[in-house]
């Protein structure tokens, strides 16, 4: 059996009364009396009546849905970051669509033409690890869509932008690494086309070089996917633990970067921070009851999602082209535990 939604006309039918005054009823019209608005209400109610989405959309000239980009959802910092967004979109009456791009240039690509095919209002976007060409997203954005992008973001197109200080999240971890001794820092970073891995990159070459430290590139190791793949951030320590000096830390630049040295010092039976000291940008929960306890740079996930929506948002409700954009910059913190030998 099909379903069909409860339309006005049904109520109209039911209560013996117009399509137009059940309209009115429902929109609060002065034009209405209060007995009716309240005989239609009431009964609206009882029959759980919703309005139709595709009807109001085509009155508006507006779908009241946000197109959302991520590498994937399981990842703790994008689930965050989606809550901030949902909490923000649904209270100013907007749906969200949430897609994954599992770090896929193909899949982004994808992704964008289908949800550009349901007539959103706008796209939140944080770009796959993969992804270099940008015609995609600048053919909307240049035909008047709004777009924001967050944490992973993109020089080239201008438009609101919402990111971490990823450099200071990094200078301090490589920092405290430093102060605590460690001669040999390796940096296991993410793709090298995305912005956050340039900036934390930064960021360690930096802290090292304040502290008189030669910047070695030995030491920097690049997993094009960001830790969703095992196999290369396998290769990448297997890489590192064959140099001369072999790292005695190493500062993993993404949560499953992080997450995958765990799971590869298990297996090699290295004991961490006896053997080798670890920090990672980290918004999992649990960091703190592991054994040894994490040391984690903690990025303010929840708010990047609530502004990010809210600057969307009044982009798309403005009633002249927005020309103006900004740059935000939120602050991370640096929560130092057992695996850096605390």
């Amino acid at each position: 059996m099909k379903f069909e939604a409860v339309t006005i006309k049904d109520i109209a039918k039911a209560l013996g009364l117009s399509t137009s005054t059940v309209s009115r009823a429902l929109r609060d019209s002065y034009e209405i009396s209060p007995e009716t608005k309240k005989l239609v209400l009431e009964y609206a109610q009882n029959i759980n009546y919703r309005p139709n989405p595709i009807a109001l959309s085509l009155k508006e000239k507006r779908s009241r849905s946000i197109g959302i980009i991520v590498c994937e959802i399981a990842n703790s910092f994008f689930s965050q970051i989606i809550n901030g967004i949902e909490s923000i979109a649904y209270d100013k009456g907007y749906n969200v669509i949430i897609a994954q791009s599992h770090e896929s240039y193909e899949r982004e690509v994808i992704n964008v033409q289908y949800l550009a095919s349901r007539s959103i209002d706008g796209l939140l976007v944080s770009v796959s690890s993969e992804t270099k060409d940008l015609e995609h997203l600048k053919n909307l954005h240049e035909r008047g869509l709004p777009i924001v992008f967050f944490d992973r973001i993109v020089d080239e197109m201008t438009t609101h932008k919402v990111i971490v200080d990823n450099f200071k999240g990094a200078y301090d971890a490589t920092e405290h690494l430093i102060k605590s001794g460690y001669k040999y820092i390796a940096n296991l970073a993410g793709s090298e086309y995305l912005s956050i891995t340039k900036e934390r990159l930064n960021g360690y070459s930096q802290a090292l070089a304040d502290h008189g430290r030669a910047f070695d590139p030995h030491y920097i190791q690049h997993c094009l996917h960001g830790g969703m793949v095992y196999e290369e951030v396998e290769k990448a320590l297997d890489d590192l633990f064959k140099l001369e000096h072999k790292p005695d830390a190493i500062l993993g630049c993404a949560d499953k970067l992080t997450t995958n040295c765990l799971r590869y010092f298990k297996k090699k039976n290295i004991k961490v921070p006896d053997d080798i000291a670890l920090v990672g940008f980290s918004n999992l929960d649990l960091t703190d009851l592991l054994s040894p306890s994490l040391t984690v740079v903690r990025q303010p996930a929840f708010e990047m999602g609530q502004l990010s929506t809210e600057l969307l948002i009044q982009q798309i409700e403005s009633k002249r082209p927005v020309k103006d954009f900004e740059r935000r910059i939120l602050p991370p913190q640096l929560f130092t535990r057992e695996s850096t030998g605390l």
